[in-house]
């Protein structure tokens, strides 16, 4: 007899053979809540059709502009009076579908609102809360990395792949962690031979395409040092968009990100605060 344990209801640790996740629990229109992923590399949050349906909202006529890791694309969208989740709301904001290709999520939780706040994700006990930040210090047992908010209030920092400075993106809405070409060109330089891998690349307007994947020196973000690193190498339009094209850069996904015991987003403060996974 086998006895199965639940799965998590919002919040997953990356395992061996399971990328982590985030899922936030939201109320649109006072409905739901509707679970969507916390992705701190998208600018605004977008719904499923099905979410759509369950609301009772009409599509709209006109087409907005979805951007992906990969590219953009046009799809409809619905108006909502309201979203909200924990101490976020959001009033009068139009929601773009996304294709339901989320890993059962339903929809995405961009960064509009999130600027004051503090989001708090505890991979071993389920859970997220989104309230306003006091700016205050991280907790005894935590180290904390300071980031940069650029336009679009993403999260950037400097990170060392081996010994290659790189801007690094913090991404929670990517499975993956995905290097531009310039990080490709470096490594290279310093090591001919890297056994490389066909890795898939699938982004929320639902396009697919293939980079080249690597097992790479530990990567370090501040005092945190991510070892037995696996990224995805390849010519993805988002650097473009992001002009991130001409020096080494990488997008940090769930795949590292989720290896840690707590993470806490703390926007006031520009920093993340990071418990290593068993040191709580």
């Amino acid at each position: 007899m086998s006895i199965e344990a639940p799965e998590p209801k919002y919040v997953a640790p990356t395992l061996r053979d399971r990328i982590g996740r985030i899922w936030a629990p939201v109320l649109i229109d006072g409905k739901g809540p509707f679970r969507l992923v916390l992705d701190t590399g998208a600018s605004h949050s977008a719904v499923t059709a099905a979410v759509a349906q369950a609301l009772g909202v009409p599509l709209g006529g006109a087409l907005v502009r979805l951007r992906g890791v990969m590219g953009t694309a046009a799809v409809p969208a619905i108006q909502v009076a309201s979203l909200v989740v924990g101490d976020l709301q959001i009033d009068s904001t139009v929601l773009p579908i996304v294709p339901d290709a989320l890993g059962g999520a339903q929809g995405v939780l961009g960064t509009e609102g999130l600027l004051d706040k503090r989001i708090y994700i505890d991979f071993q006990h389920d859970l997220i809360t989104i309230k306003r930040s006091h700016a205050r210090r991280a907790d005894r047992g935590f180290v904390t990395v300071p980031v940069k908010i650029l336009p679009g209030h993403l999260l950037a920092t400097t990170a060392y792949v081996g010994t290659i400075r790189t801007t690094a993106i913090i991404d929670t809405g990517a499975q993956t962690s995905i290097a531009n070409l310039a990080l490709r060109q470096a490594l290279l330089s310093r090591r001919k031979h890297y056994q490389f891998t066909t890795d898939r690349i699938i982004d929320t307007t639902d396009t697919e395409a293939e980079g080249q994947g690597a097992n790479v020196p530990p990567i370090r973000l501040g005092d945190i040092r991510i070892e037995s690193a696996h990224i995805t190498l390849g010519d993805v339009a988002i650097f473009d968009a992001w002009k991130l094209t001409d020096e080494p850069a990488l997008l940090i996904g769930m795949d590292a990100l989720g290896t840690v015991d707590v993470l806490v987003i703390d926007y006031r403060r520009s920093e993340l605060q990071i418990r290593i996974r068993g040191e709580g």
